[in-house]
């Protein structure tokens, strides 16, 4: 919580999370939701109001810092631009600790090859590139030898291709080292491809924990399927009116569409709800049953190589679809879209949890999540 002339400010609310030994998660969410503070607060660079942290079981609320046996990597890298790589690498091991300066350089020498950096070691930060900076950083953490590793959105100064790169850098280090990694980003990219588990945050609160897999099929709310996934879900507001034989059909503006009894019994009969389909999970389709078909506009098509990204208007709504190469309707065209029930997500308008995941993937592990009030 911090002060602000208009009274106190809750950055991060009741936050309640077990990380096992070894695994790599990783926080995201938009800026301000609190991720970087959580980070923080970790590593003892800001205080808690309330609650208690712990490693290996032993609260570390009151250690200060230097003593959490903690190595954080900063956003800006926090290199000393007087000392060589060297001895930006080796100084916080000679701060903290007792070792030989043999020892200290053997550390350093060793972090450094496993970074690539090693023909650097002799030469300052200003003379390096940003990745090549980067590299420092994360070596100056790996010296530590410490039981977390703390990452605050190390890539987002570097160009999409080397942040790729050091994606694969960073995830085959954790690999050979094993340490318990806490990473910080605004990208979902980096999260889907990096996490075990992922921590997805808004205004502070716990929305998801899960693995990229499940929080991508089996969203909590519709924060988080929105939140994930690129172009993100579509969603239409939708009313479900029963039929006589027990199933239903979801109607909204522009959009009609019949659904089986077993979506009809999971939301439990009629009612006002929110449809979500992903982009991917749209298609182009004249053929399809009218009762699971709805007409669209084009209105851009993005041809971006591998697919189309296509943007339609339904009832008045943006609507993305992502198409196979092939289909690429002229702008203004009349098309027929669809999908497969399977595909579907149906959320509660007013609370927006989610109610139904038509598509329960087989390779899909068992939904964890964790709701904060």
């Amino acid at each position: 919580m911090f002060e602000d002339t208009s009274g106190p400010i809750v950055a991060v609310e009741e936050l309640s999370l077990d990380i096992p030994d070894g695994e790599f998660v990783v926080f995201v969410g938009p800026s301000g939701c609190g991720k970087s503070t959580t980070l923080r607060m970790l590593a003892g660079l800001e205080s808690i109001t309330d609650g208690e942290i712990r490693l290996d079981d032993q609260p570390i609320n009151q250690m200060s810092p230097r003593d959490r046996d903690i190595a954080m990597v900063f956003q800006s890298y926090a290199l000393y631009p007087h000392k060589t790589v060297r001895q930006n690498m080796g100084y916080g091991l000679q701060l903290s600790t007792d070792l030989s300066d043999e020892e200290v350089d053997r550390r350093v020498v060793e972090a450094a090859e496993m970074m690539g950096i090693e023909d650097l070691l002799d030469k300052k930060p200003g003379s390096l590139s940003g990745g090549q900076q980067q590299r420092v950083a994360t070596g100056r953490a790996i010296v530590r030898e410490p039981a977390v590793f703390l990452f605050d959105e190390p890539l987002s100064n570097l160009d999409a291709q080397l942040r790729k790169h050091m994606r694969t850098e960073l995830s085959r280090i954790h690999s050979e080292l094993g340490i318990t990694t806490i990473y910080v980003t605004h990208d979902q990219e980096e999260a889907m491809t990096m996490a075990d588990r992922i921590v997805i945050l808004n205004d502070g609160k716990l929305q998801q924990v899960g693995t990229p897999k499940e929080v991508y099929y089996r969203p909590a709310n519709a924060f988080v399927a929105d939140f994930i996934g690129s172009p993100s879900m579509n969603f239409f507001d939708v009313d479900l009116r029963t039929e006589s034989d027990g199933s239903g059909t979801l109607a909204g503006e522009g959009i009609s569409y019949a659904v089986s009894n077993d979506v009809v019994e999971m939301v439990g009969g009629d009612g006002e709800y929110t449809l979500g389909i992903r982009p991917e999970n749209l298609r182009i389709d004249s053929t399809a049953p009218d009762a699971k078909t709805f007409e669209a506009e084009v209105d851009v098509v993005e041809v971006i190589g591998s697919d189309n990204f296509l943007y339609l208007e339904v009832g008045g709504k943006e609507c993305r679809v992502r198409a196979p190469v092939e289909i690429e309707p002229a702008e203004g065209e009349t098309v027929d879209v669809t999908f497969d029930e399977s595909d579907l997500h149906l959320f509660d308008r007013n609370t927006e949890e989610a109610l139904v995941h038509g598509h329960e993937r087989a390779d899909a592990e068992p939904r964890t999540i964790e709701q904060e009030a």
